[in-house]
């Protein structure tokens, strides 16, 4: 759920210092380009890459048109198939309530049903750590609600109902899956199944449980929180966990009184979701510190039903886009993170502790402890990651800082002090799984350049970027661990063709914008999801780019293909494979938003859209995007 507005502007153009820039940057590609030769850099923790024949190329599928149509769009010899949509039974064995069109569900039945709004999601094989793919769990986020569509009467009232209603229908559900004869299906009921949502208890863990920020009425010890909510996108461990991560948290606190600066920074104000009307706790202004305990990284167990979500408060405040864990060269997790706000920052987690792979029950709390950085970008296509240290540079008890967990939980105003690059909207972040290079989506930025606003950059190279691009950058000696690295732009997103030179893109192949999901699978493809708004998609920019979709890149080339496009008004998000990487999961989120009107997935008369897990496959059972 992000700030898609468009600003009413006129036309800027990239001044001739920035375009000199940015044609620097992107003729570094040859340095940087992956392929025979590199050095061996530190991997992300898959289970091996799988080999490609020599010649074989890594895009061996058809691109699809681009489309406006409400239909979802593969190339030819695939399929599509909706696995798990909202309002489907969870499997959970305490009941299993069926979807009903009219959105008539209690709160209670709604708690054991998929959530709204789809995003994030990883598979994990049965048994676990094992190579399995052919039965599994899913975790997928569920980002937020449309009130409209969960209630029968939308907003026409309120009450204590429709809230519990709306909290169950935030958080995550793990669902048990299996391939059966010639289709997936959900394994119902299941051990493991759980609907995990705002309303679930969790322990704050880490150097900020406890502090006196996270201590309110209802919770005086500050480490028993209820609930995750704006979960968007994720990540997972070696240890076989999942990490869901809050984001835009802010709109669910209200506070209709003065605004205190820490709420401020994270956008806490006058507007928000209606919980507050009915549970006390939403009240920013009667219950300062309960916001606070909310924009972190939350870990999960999802082979154990029974477990209490943890938030991981050594990752960080802020509106947490992803959490792509790699390892180290000598074994420490590394967590790249993106903060999904115009101007804000992208972070990097480096554990104190060793991940041990014989005894992974050891590594379950390597999350705890640790030294967060936040990165500077420099002209000269090198950067660092400047640590946030209580008692280092900027941060210390003269400049307003009163410890580590101070910082922690002000993440973002200690990464002003240190003076971080304030980037286009740092989404999702993605790790290549042979070369080691990091990958980062910057959706977009319509306010860059504007009256008030910092200008351009060499990282962030254009004025009102309504198209967004990716930025990539490769650590210091190889070490994701590493203080430095070298970065480039690896693509302006928009068409190559547009008639305005301002805003054209550098894409080589099928034209997108407003990039979000990243995810590289282990051949080495990175498979890229689009997040444009309903009025950017309408307006003359985007003539000829189509609804949203998800493309596969040949980083060495960079040839960007299409290989689905989405119903009327989605957001192509949340992407993982099976280990055979013979079928692929996505997230349809929001279809119909906007006022663009889908009746995908079920195109029922009198029915509302819904969001939905799609599970594709080739009809030849092969490897997905060979």
């Amino acid at each position: 759920m992000k700030d898609k507005q468009r600003d009413s502007l006129d036309s800027l153009a990239l001044s001739r210092t920035f375009s000199e820039v940015l044609e620097a940057r992107l003729s570094r590609r040859q340095a940087l380009k992956i392929g025979a030769g590199l050095a061996a850099l530190a991997l992300p923790f898959t289970r091996g890459a799988l080999a490609i024949a020599p010649g074989e190329p890594l895009l061996g599928f058809k691109g699809v048109p681009a489309s406006s149509s409400d239909l979802l769009v593969v190339p030819d010899g695939y399929r599509a198939d909706v696995l798990y949509a909202w309002g489907d039974p969870a499997g959970v064995p305490a009941g299993m309530p069926a979807f009903r069109f009219d959105a008539s569900e209690t709160a209670e039945e709604q708690a054991l049903q998929a959530g709204m709004h789809h995003d994030g999601m990883e598979f994990f094989p049965l048994p676990a750590q094992s190579a399995s793919s052919a039965h599994g769990l899913l975790a997928i986020n569920h980002e937020y609600t449309d009130e409209a569509l969960l209630h029968v009467d939308g907003l026409k009232t309120w009450s204590a109902e429709k809230t519990a209603k709306s909290q169950n229908a935030h958080g995550v559900s793990v669902i048990e899956i299996a391939l059966r004869g010639e289709g997936w299906q959900v394994v119902r009921p299941s051990r493991y199944a759980r609907r995990i949502t705002a309303r679930t208890r969790m322990l704050m863990s880490g150097p900020a449980a406890g502090h006196a920020l996270l201590r309110t009425a209802a919770d005086p010890s500050g480490t028993d929180v209820r609930g995750t909510f704006a979960n968007c996108a994720c990540g997972r461990t070696p240890w076989g966990t999942y990490l869901a991560c809050e984001e835009n948290f802010h709109v669910y606190f209200m506070n209709a009184g003065a605004v205190p600066p820490d709420q401020r920074r994270y956008g806490v104000g006058a507007r928000a979701m209606p919980w507050h009307l009915t549970d006390a706790r939403f009240d920013a202004g009667r219950h300062p510190n309960e916001s606070n305990r909310f924009g972190w990284v939350v870990e999960i167990d999802p082979y154990d039903a029974g477990s209490r979500p943890r938030k991981r408060t050594a990752l960080g405040r802020f509106k947490h886009e992803g959490a792509m864990l790699t390892l180290s060269r000598d074994g420490h997790a590394v967590v790249y993170m993106g903060d999904d706000e115009a101007f804000e920052r992208i972070y990097k987690f480096v554990s104190r502790d060793r991940y041990d792979p014989v005894r992974s029950g050891a590594s379950r709390n390597l999350l705890d402890q640790g030294t967060l950085y936040a990165a500077r970008f420099d002209a000269d296509g090198s950067g660092e990651w400047i640590p946030l240290v209580y008692g280092e540079g900027a941060l210390t008890a003269a400049n307003g800082f009163g410890s580590q967990a101070d910082i922690l939980i002000r993440t973002r105003v200690a990464a002003d002090a240190v003076a971080a690059t304030r980037m286009d909207r740092p989404e999702w972040i993605a790790v290549h799984p042979g070369s080691g290079e990091v990958y980062c989506t910057l959706t977009n930025n319509t306010a860059r350049g504007t009256t008030g606003q910092p200008g351009p950059d060499p990282a962030n190279p254009r004025r009102y970027n309504i198209f967004g691009h990716i930025i990539r950058w490769r650590e210091a000696g190889g070490d994701a661990a590493s203080r430095n690295f070298q970065w480039d732009v690896f693509v302006l997103a928009g068409d190559p063709a547009h008639e305005d030179p301002a805003r054209r893109g550098s894409v080589r192949g099928d034209a997108f914008g407003s990039p979000d999901g990243l995810w590289f699978d282990r051949r080495g493809v990175l498979w890229i999801q689009t997040d444009a708004s309903s009025g950017l998609m309408r307006s003359a920019d985007y003539r000829g780019i189509g609804n949203n979709q998800m493309l596969a890149a040949d980083p060495a080339s960079a040839e960007i293909r299409r290989f689905l496009v989405g119903p009327s008004g989605c957001e192509v998000t949340g992407v993982s494979m099976t280990p055979d990487a013979r079928s692929m999961f996505v997230n349809i989120q929001h279809p119909g938003e906007g006022g663009m009107a889908s009746g995908w997935p079920d195109y029922r008369p009198g029915g509302r859209p819904r969001s939905g897990t799609v599970v594709i496959r080739r009809h030849d059972g092969g490897v997905i995007g060979a």
